[in-house]
């Protein structure tokens, strides 16, 4: 048989050495056990098809592998390189690699090569050039000849397999330049080993990018570029991938062992998985690949494949300078990496923080956020790209329906350096992680109060698309509230809380173009329902009527049109307002209008040109005519509601608590109520009328439905100023009857002319409906009209006249010493007495014994007599009964029984003299004899001839009694 690798020599080497030193035969038998039951336990398919890339690649051909199961071997082909010298030598050299000079190679032969004694212990290597095999058996009968070898070998379950080397002259299977065909030791599973393959051969190809076909039995696994640029897709998935070479310096390969010190090139690969659509796929929890997989767990979303230094087991990382810089490379190829996805799905490539897997997946995850902070790769809302140390996103909810337009929105106003939005369920933490500044809504609220130029349109986009926020954020409401609001007149409000909204059919811009300071109307077209949420309230026109800002403009009106400024459009928009709620708060009666001459006037010092109260007005009325051509421009209603006068105005207050109307006389009628009022409605201006217009005036105030219940309310203060300043005919109202009194006619008249305005606002004002005496002034007019000879009342009302005012003295309506004393009296005839003459009569029966042309009657005689510094009949007459007469009972008169049941009185008891003819003595005033009806003389007993007199005279004193005992009991 042709030993074409020289197999024989290799194995006379391996005998020769182990016989002369048996611990080499130990130390072999020890490293091959080491390597079968350690690393490469499970790694038979992976070395074997790290081989197959190894030959591909020194062929220069896409390398293909086959696995089949024949005659109870395992059979592994593959093309390229066919095995040579070298490489048999390498495979009966353990730690010996025939690859040590190809810095592209991966694999190890006769390193590697041990991982297919976990499955046999007797493989064999076929190639186009050639074959080797290995037993166990006869490696042992070898082994039995040498007396130190042979002792050891009884001492362990089998010799080491690939140190003695056979040749073989089996050839590989068409289309193959290589096989290694696998004898299975007892109880090893092939369908398993096949399944193994079937599993791993997706993995390997994405690994070894030299295979480009696996097949295991029936099933064929390839790999092909594409369908995208870096794209390859390998069992139907696809994957994005990175690539980055270079080259270890000398420092860093001096730390190396031998073997690889002459492997300068490194190279790295990142293998992302990507969706059918090439969208990212992260990985799960996987494992470094160097290029095959080792034991260092990673969690980063890409696979890594480096030819990262190892530890002898290919299962962990050996730390060392080369080791870094392969590490430094893989960081820097991993933009490459990122850069390849579609701008808006890069994120899901950043690390997600979190615990590391393991020492290599932490010191990864730091070199890749550090590369990836300072690179600009993450997509602006303007398109560009942001390194995410420059870069800041909205710190909000995943951004749907109206709310996606406000990245786009924000981009237009200038953040230039806000990330597109982020795919929904990214880790907020990640960007965080990379640095990327989080901007929550109270930061974005304040940015956007600097921006500029913005359209109202866009602002009303801007906030349809943070409504949605609003119920989703906590505590957005609240960090929305200083939102800027674009005003009408070309502001900004700092905050909706502080905006009226105007209605959507208008009507306030005349008042929003002013632009008060104070007053924020917003733009119509920003107007949305997110600024009343936020506070904002409507501008109607009510509202605005009322508003601080507006009040203060009209106070400041007159000042500032004396000053030059043009008041105007300031008067124009308010009185629209008004016009078009019909009313208007009482502060704007200070609006600032032309008079006829041009000069600025407050509204209610103004009157129409027309003005119903115009020509009742005195001269020195303090009210200017309003300019004529503003007036037509402008509703009456609206002049009128603002205070401009045409007639009477009626001032209201629900509530008030102090006489500070600016009524006229206000204060003194305030005074003279027992309480202060409730509410108060009152005619102003009734001052400015002259003193010959009154009668016009009442009438007009009469023909009013306002002005007339503010007259005729009792108690009220308009009723009250007109009966003190009224002039009807130069007097006041008070001086008059109404013309219905005619009972009054003898000491009173009714108002001259023929203007008069009805009975009840003539008593209403005072007008006289009867003799009552309200107060001093009234009484001194009473009683001069009773002592005017030129009138003629009859006894009884002089007599109802002096009753009147001795009730008003005894009550303290009318105090005698403020009355200038009258020099005449009406007397009991009728005529008029001079007062040095007249009594007070205050006994009925007196009067018989004086002249009735010197008695006064009326009323409490004793206050009569106060008031008209009178003596009193009683104190005057001095007079004795002539005769004795004779006693009898008051029951036992018949005329008396009568007139007691007439009069529904008690008849009196006791007795009184009884005289034919009845005369009295008169001592004082004067002296002589008097007939008279009836007498009660000192001693208080009643004389008379006509008996009905006497008891008309007890009644009166009864009478007398109970006035007595009323004023001292009140």
């Amino acid at each position: 048989m042709d030993d074409p690798f020289g197999t024989a020599e290799l194995r006379s080497a391996v005998l020769s050495a182990w016989a002369d030193s048996p611990t080499r035969f130990r130390e072999d038998a020890n490293a091959e056990e080491d390597l079968r039951l350690g690393g490469y336990a499970d790694a038979w398919f992976v070395e074997l098809a790290q081989n197959a890339a190894d030959a591909a690649r020194a062929a220069g051909v896409p390398g293909r592998v086959r696995v089949d199961l024949r005659d109870g071997e395992l059979a592994v082909a593959n093309t390229g390189a066919p095995l040579d010298a070298a490489g048999a030598a390498a495979l009966a050299s353990l730690r010996a690699s025939a690859k040590r000079d190809d810095p592209g190679s991966v694999g190890r032969f006769g390193v590697g090569f041990a991982a297919v004694l976990a499955v046999t212990d007797a493989p064999r290597v076929v190639s186009t050039g050639g074959g080797v095999a290995f037993s166990a058996a006869r490696t042992a009968a070898e082994v039995a000849a040498i007396p130190g070898p042979a002792e050891e070998l009884a001492r362990r379950d089998g010799p080491p397999v690939l140190r003695l080397a056979w040749p073989t002259d089996e050839r590989p299977p068409e289309g193959y330049d290589t096989e290694v065909r696998l004898p299975l030791r007892p109880g090893t599973d092939p369908a398993a080993l096949l399944a193994e393959a079937r599993d791993g051969a997706a993995d390997l190809l994405l690994a070894l990018p030299d295979l480009a076909e696996i097949a295991v039995g029936e099933q064929v696994v390839t790999r092909e570029d594409g369908p995208g640029p870096g794209e390859v897709t390998i069992a139907g998935r696809r994957w994005s991938l990175a690539r980055a070479t270079g080259q270890i310096d000398d420092a860093a390969a001096r730390a190396e062992a031998v073997e690889q010190r002459e492997r300068r090139e490194w190279s790295v690969c990142w293998a992302l998985p990507l969706t059918a659509d090439g969208e990212p796929d992260r990985l799960g929890p996987d494992v470094l690949h160097a290029p095959t997989a080792t034991g260092e767990r990673l969690s980063l979303p890409a696979r890594l494949i480096a030819t990262v230094p190892l530890e002898p087991d290919r299962r962990r990382m050996r730390t060392g300078p080369a080791t870094d810089v392969v590490l430094a490379g893989a960081a820097a190829a991993y933009l490459q990496l990122v850069r390849a996805v579609a701008p808006q799905a890069r994120i899901a490539l950043a690390p997600e923080p979190g615990f590391p897997s393991s020492e290599l997946d932490g010191r990864l995850r730091e070199l890749l956020v550090a590369v990836l902070r300072g690179a600009a790769w993450l997509p602006a809302v303007t398109g560009t790209e942001l390194a995410p140390g420059r870069a800041e996103r909205l710190d909000v909810p995943a951004l749907d329906g109206p709310a996606a337009a406000l990245p786009g929105l924000l981009a237009e106003a200038g953040f230039d350096r806000l990330l597109a939005p982020l795919p929904p369920g990214t880790d907020p933490a990640v960007p965080s992680e990379l640095g990327v500044h989080r901007m929550p809504l109270a930061e974005l609220v304040q940015r956007l109060l600097g921006v500029d130029e913005r359209p109202p349109g866009w602002w009303r986009s801007l906030y349809a698309a943070l409504e949605p926020l609003a119920d989703v954020v906590p505590g957005a409401l609240d960090e929305l509230r200083a939102l800027p609001v674009p005003l009408a007149d070309g502001r900004r409000a700092a905050g909706p809380a502080t905006v009226l909204v105007p209605p959507p059919d208008g009507g306030v811009e005349p008042v929003a173009a002013l632009g008060l300071p104070g007053l924020h109307i917003a733009h119509p077209e920003a107007v949305h329902p997110l600024l009343e949420r936020l506070g904002a309230s409507p501008a109607d026109a009510g509202a605005l009527l009322e508003h601080p800002a507006l009040t203060d403009a009209v106070e400041r009106s007159v000042d500032d049109a004396e000053a030059g400024l043009d008041v105007r459009p300031l008067a124009e928009a308010v009185l629209g307002l008004v016009a078009a709620t019909g009313s208007a708060p009482p502060a704007l009666a200070a609006l600032a209008l032309p008079d006829d001459e041009g000069r600025p006037a407050r509204a209610d010092e103004l009157m129409l040109p027309d003005a119903a109260v115009r020509p009742l007005l005195a001269d020195d009325a303090p009210l200017d005519v309003l300019d004529a051509g503003f007036a037509a421009r402008v509703p009456r209603t609206a002049l009128l509601a603002v205070g401009v006068v045409d007639g009477f105005t009626v001032l209201v207050d629900e509530e008030p608590v102090a006489p500070d109307h600016d009524l006229d006389d206000e204060e003194r009628w305030w005074d003279s109520l027992e309480a202060p009022p409730t509410r108060l409605v009152a005619v102003r201006d009734l001052d400015l009328v002259a003193d010959d217009a009154w009668p016009a005036a009442l009438t007009l105030l009469a023909g009013d439905r306002d002005t007339r219940a503010a007259l005729t309310a009792p108690g009220a203060y308009t009723g009250w100023w007109l009966a003190r300043h009224a002039r009807l005919g130069g007097r006041r109202p008070s001086h008059w009857r109404l013309p219905s009194a005619t009972d009054l006619a003898p000491l009173y008249d009714p108002p001259p002319g023929d203007g008069v305005p009805d009975e009840d606002v003539l008593a209403a004002i005072g007008v006289r409906a009867d003799l009552r005496v309200p107060d001093t002034r009234t009484a001194a007019d009473l009683l001069a009209r009773l002592g005017d000879p030129d009138r003629t009342p009859d006894v009884a009302l002089a007599a109802e006249a002096y009753a009147e005012l001795a009730e008003a003295v005894a009550d303290g309506r009318a105090d005698p010493d403020d009355l200038e004393l009258p020099e005449r009296v009406r007397a009991l005839d009728g005529s008029v007495a001079d007062v040095d003459v007249a009594v007070v009569l205050d006994h009925p029966w007196l009067a018989a014994v004086l002249p009735a042309g010197e008695l006064a009657v009326g009323g409490d005689p004793a206050a009569l007599a106060e008031l008209l510094d009178l003596p009193l009949a009683s104190d005057v007459v001095d007079a004795e009964v002539e005769g004795q007469g004779r006693e009898v009972r008051w029951a036992e008169l018949a005329d008396v029984v009568v007139a007691c049941h007439t009069l529904a009185t008690p008849v009196p008891d006791g007795r009184l003299t009884l005289h034919d003819e009845l005369w009295v003595r008169l001592r004082r005033p004067g002296s002589g004899r008097h007939r008279v009806p009836a007498w009660r003389d000192g001693s208080g007993r009643w004389h008379a001839s006509d008996p009905v007199h006497a008891l008309l005279g007890t009644i009166a004193e009864e009478i007398d009694q109970e006035i007595d005992r009323g004023h001292s009991g009140g």
